[in-house]
Parts: C-alpha cells; sequence; structure tokens
C-alpha cells in the first residue's frame, strides 16, 4: 500500500483519483502539529508514502515564514525521519523555486540551490532534512502545476480570458506548466521503483515540455478553449509581487529519465483533458 500524506491539493487529488491508496487529510494528519505524522504512520504501516503536502501560497509566505517552514520543513524532517526508522521509501514534492533562476541553461539536480523567496527556501529546508535523514527517499522537483482542481494559473486564464479582450502575462519567466495527473502518475512509479531498489534514492526533477513563457501558455490555453483574449507580452518587472519569482524555471529531466525510465509528457496535450473537463 502506497500512502499519501495530503488530500485536497491537485497532486493529492490526483493521486486518489488514480487510486494510489489512501489520502490522509489535514484532520488525519496534520503538518502544523508536531508527532501528528508520526502517529500516522505507525497506523497505516504503508509500503511507501509520498508527500503531496506543502505550504504554497508564495507571496504569503513572506508574512508567514513561520508557517512555511513549519509545514515545508520542520514536518518534513519528522516525516522522513520516522520514515528512515520504519525503512519506508519516502517520495517527496518539491520545487523549482529552490533555485535562483539565473541564466538560460536547464538547472540540473545536483546544481547549487539559491531561493529567492521564503517559499523557496523552506521548501530547500525540507529538502535538506530528507536527505539527512538517512532512508530510502526521492525528491522530486517539479513546476508550474496545472490541473482542473484548485486554484492555478489554467483556471486564472480562462476566467480572465473570458471576461477581457486582452490580457497582460508575463514573457520573461521561462519554464513549463505540468499536469498533476502526470506528476501523481511519475510518483506512483517512482514509489514502486523505489521500494524495490533504494539505491534509486535521490534528487530528480520532472517537468513538461517543451520549454515556454507564461505568455505563451496563456496564448495555447486560448487557442484550444476558442477564447478571442489577445495575449499581451510583458516584464517581471511590470508585474511587481511581494515574493521574487525565478526566471529560469526550466528543469534538467534527463537522471529521472534515465533512472526511473520515465518519459517527459508535452504539456500542450496534457492540457486538452484538464480543458474538457473544466468545460
Amino acid at each position: 500500500m502506497i500512502l499519501t500524506f495530503g488530500q485536497t491539493g491537485q497532486v493529492a487529488t490526483e493521486l486518489g483519483l488514480q487510486g494510489g491508496g489512501p489520502c490522509l487529510s489535514r484532520a488525519e494528519a496534520d503538518f502544523k502539529v508536531p508527532g501528528a505524522l508520526t502517529a500516522a504512520l505507525e497506523a497505516f504501516r504503508p509500503e511507501a508514502i509520498i508527500n503531496a503536502v506543502a505550504y504554497t501560497a508564495v507571496d504569503r509566505a513572506e508574512d508567514e515564514s513561520d508557517l512555511a517552514n513549519r509545514v515545508n520543513g520542520e514536518a518534513v524532517s519528522e516525516l522522513a525521519l520516522a520514515c528512515a526508522a520504519a525503512n519506508i521509501p519516502l517520495v517527496h514534492l518539491s520545487t523549482d523555486y529552490v533555485f535562483d533562476g539565473a541564466g538560460t541553461r536547464p538547472w540540473q539536480s545536483d546544481d547549487p540551490p539559491a531561493p529567492l523567496n521564503v517559499y523557496g527556501r523552506s521548501k530547500l529546508a525540507g529538502e535538506e532534512a530528507l536527505r539527512a535523514a538517512g532512508g530510502t527517499y526521492a525528491i522530486l522537483r517539479c513546476s508550474w502545476v496545472v490541473s482542473p482542481h484548485g486554484r492555478n494559473f489554467v483556471k486564472t486564464m480562462l476566467r480572465l480570458g473570458a471576461e477581457r479582450e486582452a490580457l497582460d502575462v508575463v514573457a520573461d519567466q521561462i519554464g513549463a506548466p505540468t499536469a498533476a495527473r502526470d506528476i501523481a502518475a511519475a510518483c506512483l512509479e517512482i514509489a514502486g521503483q523505489l521500494s524495490a531498489d533504494p539505491s534509486k534514492s535521490g534528487t530528480y526533477h520532472y517537468q513538461s515540455r517543451p520549454f515556454a513563457s507564461w505568455a505563451e501558455v496563456a496564448g495555447e490555453i486560448f487557442a484550444q478553449a476558442g477564447l478571442a483574449c489577445t495575449v499581451r507580452e510583458i516584464a517581471t518587472t511590470a508585474y511587481p509581487t511581494p515574493a521574487r519569482r525565478p526566471l529560469n524555471s526550466r528543469l534538467d529531466c534527463r537522471d529521472t529519465e534515465r533512472v526511473f525510465g520515465l518519459s517527459m509528457p508535452d504539456w500542450r496535450a496534457s492540457l486538452k483533458p484538464i480543458l474538457e473537463e473544466l468545460a
């Protein structure tokens, strides 16, 4: 049995839909409460765990650093230590925001992290704690998660694109939207392979292809949805936010492909079922 921590987030929702095993809600395993995760682990005794819980309010984290660090750092440390003690493989979702976004080269998994904001630093703390715990693990860094669930870029663009004739969208942040459905399937595959071969432990990247800007993604959303909204490309500096965003969110996924035999999906194809479900 694979146990998922998380129930309502985008990836956790998809894990539940894909029959990956029990998905624990906050009431069953609250990352804010010390000791709650260890108790849940002892109650279920799974073969592997996927952690899909995170504090993801990037801008709000600038004012809620204690909460972000608790959920993304301290709680992950507790979970990782408990998994290591019980010899349970742990797949943990992380983010491209652990990098500073400099340059244009895709980030490799062993590149030095240098997060720009509180959210990125809290996620990096969780990564470091997981590595230090000494168990079997896979850190899976993803970017720009989209799905029919929760709040995300696709749903925002559909709403605004239906309301407006033109929309300003940032064009100098480059990465790729990755469907929660694809991430969930990858997590389940990686969890199974880790159980069979703990030597595959490590840090990996999972991101759709091809690379694109937010403006290009918005244009594709409008095209597939049949919306006449025009995309006006703007610079990040024209849309200031409390938390700094990395400009380069390209991820090198070759290690993930080689070790786990996974192919990176085309985000344009993954977008289609999301739009169909939202329609």
